[in-house]
């Protein structure tokens, strides 16, 4: 599939999440290019979602948060946000939307697009009460894991940190930050080039990638390049993680003054950076499920529910849904509220047609008004 360029429509850094959206809110259909992943597995057969999907905004369940970055909903109840800027984690009762510091990650050096980025909970949580986080220190990305506990004072909820996984380059843009436990219970991290674009080609580095570990840090067994971290590569800088109802891997991913993508991830796929920025006739080269102008996206966080992947935008300032057939879009990406709450930045799914969306205003990009940032949830379909 060719898609058609419009001169002048794009700008060089639309794909480090500069500046802010607009135009009219609603959940108006936009025309990105879709294609086939190249060399993926053939897509589960099945009916796919509605072409037409909704969207409403159920309610704020909370206000006034700083650079929020990562968000996790916790078994218990309750949920924890990472302010990138602050280095702190926050508890946040979605009943109420008060909020309660638990603690500050020690070693956090915010800068750019750098600082305490993504949250994740590990699948044995319930046991042994850890928390990852994926930050940006004085050297290197790295990733921690701290226990939790509710029942300590507010401010000196979190453990000491213990070291899980370092060496991830860092810079002023293209950090990654995103983590998630996958349904095999193993930790995905998805990590920037750091503005060195021949990074993301070289399979010893650790810069444009997936990165798949286990629990405590180790190459995940069964990775496609033995004795290596590395799931996939040929990545900028891997923003959202996302598993489907088959357990198949999305990543989102900002392109430079082209194309964004959204990806389905195969174990050892060269997804084509910095040779390739959306479709390509390169065969050596996955192509994206769905790409974007980098004015109507720059995505962040993406979530699944309901058959689509949703997709938060920062530049873009909407939120996508994206209708699946196996690892195709089965139908042109729809937008939604577009300009009405600014940049987005994460997606989680909160069970079955809902949501939980944060803005991202307050990020030095953004325009913040009064609330921002705040967090939404939505019903959707």
């Amino acid at each position: 599939m060719t898609a058609v360029l419009a001169a002048g429509a794009l700008l060089l850094t639309a794909g480090c999440s500069s500046g802010g959206g607009g135009g009219p809110a609603g959940g108006a259909s936009a025309s990105p290019s879709r294609g086939t992943v190249q060399g993926s597995s053939s897509p589960t057969a099945g009916k796919a979602p509605p072409a037409k999907g909704t969207v409403t905004v159920v309610r704020t369940v909370a206000e006034g948060l700083d650079s929020p970055w990562g968000l996790a909903a916790l078994p218990e109840g309750g949920l924890l946000v990472a302010s990138r800027d602050e280095g702190t984690i926050t508890y946040v009762d979605e009943s109420t939307g008060k909020k309660t510091e638990v603690g500050e990650v020690p070693g956090v050096s915010a800068a750019g697009e750098g600082g305490l980025l993504g949250l994740a909970l590990s699948p044995d949580y319930a046991s042994d009460h850890m928390v990852y986080a994926y930050f940006t220190s004085a050297s290197d990305n790295r990733i921690v894991r701290m226990i939790y506990d509710p029942k300590r004072p507010a401010g000196d909820r979190l453990g000491a940190p213990d070291t899980v996984f370092k060496g991830i380059p860092k810079g002023m843009i293209h950090n990654g930050g995103r983590i998630a436990f996958g349904p095999d219970r193993l930790l995905y991290a998805g990590t920037g080039e750091s503005g060195d674009r021949g990074l993301a080609q070289d399979k010893k580095s650790l810069g444009g990638k997936i990165l798949r570990l286990t629990p405590e840090g180790d190459p995940a067994p069964g990775n496609p390049f033995p004795g290596s971290p590395v799931y996939s590569y040929g990545h900028r800088n891997v923003q959202g993680l996302a598993w489907d109802s088959e357990q198949r891997l999305f990543a989102s991913e900002f392109g430079q003054d082209t194309w964004d993508e959204l990806n389905a991830i195969e174990p050892g796929g060269n997804y084509g950076w910095p040779s390739a920025e959306g479709e390509s006739d390169n065969t050596s080269y996955r192509n994206p499920a769905a790409q974007w102008h980098t004015d109507d996206a720059s995505p962040s966080g993406i979530a699944y529910a309901e058959g689509s992947i949703w997709m938060a935008g920062l530049k873009g300032s909407r939120l996508w849904r994206i209708p699946l057939r196996g690892t195709e879009a089965s139908a042109d990406p729809q937008s939604f509220l577009q300009g009405d709450y600014g940049r987005l930045r994460t997606v989680v799914a909160a069970g079955g047609d809902t949501l939980w969306v944060t803005t991202s205003n307050t990020d030095g990009r953004g325009s913040p008004e009064e609330g921002d940032d705040r967090i939404l949830e939505l019903r959707v379909s």
